[in-house]
């Protein structure tokens, strides 16, 4: 016999309101109601973060957790077999967009255990990667993130190539992505192996930051003089100079640079833009 005291008709929103003993009539009441219950210890702060990300992920767009194009891991469609093992292994991904000609030419997905059945070959055939090349998905970058979770589980694929209004595509959005957002990051034992740069030109005085970049890291790079006494990282220098969570396309001036949020959520600065400006002042 279930213990559940929720009566099968009501929703779990529902319920959870009668449990805390308060009807919430809209989202922001909902989440002042369960950092109610977390203060009176109903919740603990783990469950507390998990509920307010399921709730955010009914409102959150693929474009806010994207990975950006430029950050992508790619596999080109005539890549020799030795050097495609050796970027597998290298960016310690399971899975990887095959291209053609160029980034908008996504002719499928590789996943890293095909390459399995090709290490003990001698010499794998020079189109190795279209005998292994498995069906991309493609989604907009306004898709709501439940919705493409739902899709992840039902069509059971890990991974989507984001695309623009005109088809051109923007990044890549993974399932470890989504599910990101209601628990937090997910790390393996892989994780702290991987060093991927916080600090990447993507062309002559344009600059993608990782949030978490520390401040000395920053200084050291662009010669500046961030003082970190209030703040270890570059996203919390921007949301103290901001004031407040910033949302994607916040900016804030500092020196000779404007530096954008291009990614976050609602708990979190995930990827900044620094561009270098004259300053005429």
């Amino acid at each position: 016999m279930s213990d559940d005291p929720s009566p099968p008709h009501k929703s779990w929103l529902s319920w959870l309101a009668s449990v805390l003993h308060r009807e919430p009539h809209d989202r922001e009441e909902l989440i002042e109601v369960l950092h109610n219950a977390k203060e009176r210890q109903i919740l603990n702060n783990d469950t507390l973060i998990m509920l307010e990300g399921v709730l955010e992920v009914t409102t959150t767009q693929v474009r806010d957790i994207m990975i950006p194009r430029g950050r992508m891991v790619v596999v080109d469609h005539d890549t020799p077999f030795s050097e495609a093992l050796s970027k597998v292994i290298e960016s310690t991904h399971s899975r990887f967009p095959i291209i053609g000609e160029n980034r908008d030419e996504v002719l499928g997905i590789l996943l890293a255990k095909d390459l399995l059945n090709f290490i003990h070959q001698t010499d794998a055939p020079i189109n190795f990667i279209s005998t292994l090349i498995r069906p991309a998905v493609f989604v907009p970058e306004s898709k709501r993130i439940d919705i493409l979770l739902h899709e992840f589980r039902n069509n059971r694929y890990h991974m989507a190539i984001v695309v623009d209004e005109f088809g051109g595509v923007s990044g890549l959005v993974t399932i470890e992505d989504v599910l990101e957002q209601i628990v937090g990051n997910i790390e393996d034992e892989t994780d702290r192996l991987v060093i991927e740069p916080n600090i990447n030109e993507v062309e002559p005085g344009v600059f993608d930051i990782n949030a978490l970049t520390s401040i000395e890291d920053f200084n050291q790079y662009f010669s500046t003089e961030i003082r970190d006494d209030d703040f270890d990282t570059m996203g919390g220098f921007i949301m103290q100079q901001i004031g407040h969570m910033p949302k994607r396309g916040e900016s804030i001036r500092f020196n000779h640079y404007e530096i954008q949020v291009t990614q976050a959520s609602k708990r979190r600065i995930q990827q900044l833009r620094l561009t270098k400006v004259n300053n005429e002042e």
